[in-house]
């Protein structure tokens, strides 16, 4: 093995009153900042806004070059960012310093109005913003006195954060069409810019959460370190596994509003009707640490991971029955809640102290980058190839995440055996020795 097991069981100290309250609006404002620009993006770069080459134009590569800029972040940040996080800053510092920058960054995406400098800026946001979602989580670990009871109510503030964050948008759209609305939409990066700078004030009022440098003897490269864990089996299956639902989660992203609208569902009615997904996740993520207690890491895993399963194959086989397909977004929570939240957890028991930021950033290079980059690579060419006279054959097409879906949970099933040095995720593990 590359690293000795002995040390993966973590401890923390009890939270004191407050902690958790604050880390929830920590968590709001994260994920309030994302909320706010990003369901607009798409339609700001095309149409009657700022005219970037979409997948029919130029190759499809200005739209996909800023859509990219998530994933470029996530690879980067796991050789610098989260090495910082990790080795050199206390993570409140950071996170200050990374959303005052990202919020500048956002605040010049309102005037940027051609393709190079818009791509720079958001780069600059992407680099700055994505690795702060890892260490978020590595601080909330850091200072809850039972991560597996608590990170879900706490996690559960982003929810809230990204439902909030449809609100100036709004009214900062209504009743706007045209070239007005194109206009409009641009203002969604002065509120992103403005939750950004209020961010970056808030954190400093976090409590202090060190760095921790290497150990005599140990690789002062913390990425290097996380890397080499990916040799003990159970930690591999997981990577993998978090690959395959990654690329199945942002696929219906990428499928969705396409299928709801080609089976009779009005464009006004799409929105609210994939929200349903993020109010049923607030309620998944408030039961999450009773489920966990009760069904342990690989079993909960499966259940999100067969809630995918189970929603394409509706989706599929069930495309005329409208109050079915309303009703299934609620499996979204499940999906969500019982996979990726509780990977994010799994990976503060699995992992060193020293290293779980960039252990939290090598999982989110999965999720938010090459995961998406996959789903795209794989739904978009799908959705070509099966396009008929009537629309996309989706019955095909969700064919395919079922499948991946139930190799990714037999997968699980089949080989992913955490040690018996890490905590059951029932209760925090005892401190190391």
């Amino acid at each position: 093995m590359a690293t000795d097991l002995a040390e993966l069981p973590y401890s923390h100290s009890p939270s004191q009153p407050g902690i958790r309250t604050k880390l929830t609006v920590m968590m709001l404002l994260e994920f309030f900042i994302w909320g706010a620009w990003l369901p607009p993006l798409f339609h700001l770069m095309g149409g009657e806004g700022l005219k970037f080459g979409g997948w029919e134009q130029f190759g499809g590569w200005e739209q996909f070059g800023i859509g990219s800029c998530f994933a470029i972040a996530s690879v980067i940040g796991i050789f610098f960012s989260n090495q910082f996080a990790d080795r050199n800053f206390s993570a409140e510092k950071f996170l200050a310093f990374s959303h005052l920058v990202g919020g500048a960054a956002l605040i010049g995406l309102f005037f940027a109005k051609s393709f190079w400098p818009f791509f720079a800026l958001m780069l600059v946001h992407s680099l700055f913003y994505v690795p702060t979602i890892s260490v978020a989580n590595s601080l909330a670990f850091a200072n809850l006195d039972n991560p597996t009871k608590d990170f879900g109510p706490v996690r559960m503030g982003g929810t809230i954060g990204w439902i909030l964050a449809a609100w100036p948008l709004y009214f900062i759209l209504k009743g706007k069409t045209g070239a007005d609305l194109a206009s409009a939409e641009a203002y969604v990066f002065i509120v992103a810019g403005i939750a950004s700078f209020v961010l970056a004030a808030f954190c400093m009022t976090l409590p202090h959460t060190p760095p921790k440098p290497a150990a005599t003897g140990e690789d002062t490269l913390a990425w290097k370190k996380a890397f080499s864990l990916l040799a003990n089996p159970f930690l591999l299956v997981l990577f993998i596994v978090t690959f395959i639902d990654a690329t199945i989660h942002n696929g219906y992203f990428v499928t969705a509003f396409g299928f709801l609208a080609q089976v009779g569902f009005s464009a006004e009615q799409i929105m609210p009707i994939m929200s349903i997904g993020q109010v049923a996740e607030i309620l998944t993520m408030a039961v999450l640490g009773t489920v966990l207690a009760k069904l342990g890491w690989r079993t909960t895993m499966i259940v999100g991971i067969l809630g995918h399963a189970a929603r394409y194959a509706i989706f599929a086989f069930f495309p005329t029955n409208g109050p079915l397909i309303v009703a299934v977004q609620v499996l979204h929570g499940v999906c969500y809640a019982f996979f990726f939240a509780t990977v994010y957890i799994f990976i503060d028991a699995a992992f060193p102290k020293d290293v779980r930021a960039s252990a939290q950033g090598l999982f989110n290079l999965l999720i938010l980058g090459i995961g998406d980059l996959a789903a795209k690579g794989l739904f978009v060419p799908l959705m070509d190839k099966w396009k008929t006279e009537a629309g996309i054959d989706y019955q095909k097409l969700f064919l395919v995440p079922v499948g991946l879906a139930v190799v990714a949970a037999v997968l699980l099933a089949v080989a992913f055996h955490p040690p018996k040095e890490i905590a059951s995720a029932g209760e925090p593990a005892p401190a190391p020795h």
